[in-house]
Order: C-alpha cells, then sequence, then structure tokens
C-alpha cells in the first residue's frame, strides 16, 4: 500500500465502504472481498493514528454512520436468509379427516426441502 496522509486514508476508507454496499447489493462478491481486504489494509493503518484533525472528524464521523449502515445490511440479509431457512426446514404436517371427521396427522410429514431428488 502507498503512504499517504490521514485524510487520504480516510477518504479511500469511505470509498471503500461504499463500493463494499454496492458490491453486496449487486451480489459481487469478488468486488466485495477485495473491498474488504483494501478496507483491512487501510484500518490497520489508521489503528496507529491516535489524534485526528478537527477537519476530519466530520469524514471519521461518516466513516462511521456507513460503516454501521453496511453492518445493519448485512446483519439484516443474514437474519433474512436464516428465517427463509427454517422455514423451509420446517417439517410440514398436513391435517387429513377420519371418517368419523377428526383431524388426524398425515403419515406423509417430509420438510419442505428433503434434499433429495
Amino acid at each position: 500500500m502507498e503512504t499517504g496522509t490521514t485524510h487520504e486514508y480516510l477518504v479511500r476508507l469511505r470509498n471503500l465502504i461504499l463500493l463494499e454496499r454496492e458490491c453486496a447489493k449487486a451480489l459481487d462478491m469478488k468486488g466485495m472481498i477485495e473491498a474488504m481486504r483494501a478496507k483491512e489494509e487501510i484500518v490497520g493503518v489508521l489503528a496507529h493514528i491516535k489524534v485526528i484533525d478537527k477537519e476530519d472528524r466530520t469524514l471519521a464521523a461518516e466513516i462511521r454512520a456507513e460503516n454501521r449502515r453496511n453492518a445493519f445490511l448485512f446483519k439484516s440479509t443474514l437474519d433474512w436468509i436464516r428465517e427463509t431457512m427454517e422455514f423451509f426446514g420446517h417439517k410440514t404436517v398436513t391435517s387429513t379427516y377420519s371418517a368419523y371427521g377428526n383431524s388426524v396427522a398425515s403419515q406423509v410429514s417430509g420438510r419442505l426441502l428433503s434434499g433429495r431428488i
């Protein structure tokens, strides 16, 4: 990684966070992984900086907000995927009726997605 000022690193970090979100929305995993790796490098460099200039504090706040926004996107997407997998993993039990009108559990109680062809 080339050297630069703190401001340049912060601008690059913000741009990478935005790129990471766009790649996630477009399902571009390769681009997202590249953005993530570049972001990790910059965070490693910025970790050694103890105090930032007053001019860069608004940029740092914007980075924090955009990073939280990405985290919310990733967490809500993961939760949605988990809920979907739970739904398809549940067993379905259809109710049938006996000759007397009583509800009887069907013998076919397979999962929506059984993994069998």
